[in-house]
């Protein structure tokens, strides 16, 4: 099962948390396989939203400064590409587009 978690908790300075309302919009696009959680605070509380992705016996990804209105697309195809990992690593993020810029940590397998 493909986890990708969000941070319910941060947000940008005079903004409300937007990580829940940015879980729910990809529970109802994401196919099957994958599981989408939020949780509180995962240490990116200057660039909001933060992203995880993990999967048993794959890379883990935290990405940073996700914005749910403007990068909904992307999200949905990073998921793909983290899905499609041969090997656990994603090897070409182009496809993800702005977020591909957004990456804050790769912790190997």
């Amino acid at each position: 099962m493909t986890r990708v978690i969000i941070c319910d908790t941060c947000a940008a300075v005079g903004e409300s948390a937007q990580g829940e309302a940015f879980a729910q919009v990809l529970r109802s696009r994401v196919g099957e396989g994958v599981r989408v959680e939020t949780t509180s605070c995962m240490n990116q509380c200057d660039t909001p939203v933060s992203l995880a992705l993990r999967k048993e016996g794959k890379d883990v990804y935290l990405f940073h400064s996700l914005d749910p209105t403007r990068d909904l697309e992307d999200t949905l195809a990073l998921i793909e590409l983290y899905r499609n990992a041969e090997g656990g690593t994603i090897e070409d993020a182009r496809p993800a587009g702005r977020l591909r810029h957004c990456l804050a940590g790769r912790v190997p397998r």
